[in-house]
């Protein structure tokens, strides 16, 4: 690994992926964005806009666009992976088959989600796919457009070492993006996946008409859930009361530019999930976390009422007013 970290690649080109290659590259690093599809990213390339994903952001001239994978991956020190999780496993296997050494590199994951067949946080996954490799995670209260309109906003980096997160944070941190470090890795990755799933939540009570009161009973119960789940997993309780849980479950939950309370809100109003995903150009990783978070806690035997109940309009087709009032007659327990 290298002391000083001085081209970057963006491995996705989604809304996020785009977002912080626009950021790094204002703060003046050479940035290789990379897309799965070689006539988009040429597009992309030529106009200077990733207008499917992030419309009206220019990107600036120090960012190579391009759909070589080999050639970021070999002139890059830092690689920023910004894939889906559903299209992480993919992805990950085309890295390692390029053969490209990444032991002296840094490898971070911006990606929020868990892989639904497998169980695996993408820390796991990219550990299992590409060996032993500097490895950390960012995560955090981010919609993307915000920050790509330089609007005041926090996250943090987690990694197992220091060293690791500490330069990462110094790369990324500035007036407007102010990164925070953590060690616990497991629990800044879990806040940044369940908190999808309590956004969808809250979006289906927008979609029955509710207000402020539901809304803030399912987020103040939701984080209960993903506190009790981390902590079966081996994360840290105190980590879910910070970015990565409670600031990114506000954020995701009330944001009307959210996809995940979106795709809740169109839930609640009686759409299926399969016409919702089919009318998104977008993922909403709620959609595909919520099968993975749901059997982690049949098979830990942790108690997460919302998340069977999201997971029950998402995959079982149960209606939105049957959910609601299924929640809401549980026996009663204290708090």
């Amino acid at each position: 690994m290298k002391d000083k970290i001085e081209k970057i690649a963006i491995i996705g080109d989604g809304s996020w992926g785009t977002t912080l290659c626009v950021y790094l590259a204002k703060k003046g690093y050479p940035v290789f964005l990379w897309g799965p599809f070689p006539p988009y990213m040429e597009k992309v390339s030529k106009n200077r806009y990733n207008s499917r994903f992030l419309p009206g952001i220019r990107i600036p001239k120090n960012v190579v666009v391009t759909g070589h994978l080999k050639t970021v991956l070999q002139e890059a020190d830092l690689i920023l992976f910004a894939v889906p999780s559903k299209y992480s496993v993919s992805i990950l296997k085309k890295i390692a088959k390029t053969g490209v050494a990444l032991k002296d590199k840094i490898f971070l994951s911006v990606t929020k989600g868990i892989i639904a067949n497998r169980l695996l946080r993408v820390s796991e996954l990219v550990h299992e796919e590409l060996g032993d490799i500097p490895f950390a995670v960012l995560s955090g209260p981010t919609i993307a457009m915000e920050v790509a309109k330089d609007i005041p906003s926090t996250a943090v980096v987690a990694s197992q070492s220091p060293a690791i997160a500490t330069q990462v944070q110094e790369v990324l941190n500035s007036e407007t993006f102010r990164i925070y470090t953590n060690r616990d890795v497991a629990g800044v990755e879990l806040g940044g996946s369940v908190k999808n799933i309590i956004a969808i939540a809250c979006g289906v009570c927008d979609g029955l008409g509710f207000g402020t009161n539901t809304k803030a009973a399912i987020l103040t119960r939701g984080l209960k859930e993903m506190t009790r789940l981390g902590k079966a997993l081996g994360a840290k309780e105190k980590t879910f009361a910070g970015l990565s849980g409670l600031g990114d479950l506000v954020t995701t939950c009330f944001s009307p530019r959210s996809r995940n309370r979106t795709v809740g809100e169109k839930l609640g109003q009686g759409m299926t999930a399969r016409a919702i995903t089919s009318s998104m150009s977008m993922v909403a990783e709620g959609m595909d976390t919520v099968k993975a978070v749901y059997q982690l806690s049949q098979d830990h035997q942790v108690d997460m009422p919302i998340t069977a109940e999201v997971y029950n309009l998402v995959c079982k087709q149960k209606k939105a007013s049957k959910a609601v009032s299924d929640l809401m007659n549980r026996k009663m327990k204290s708090e």
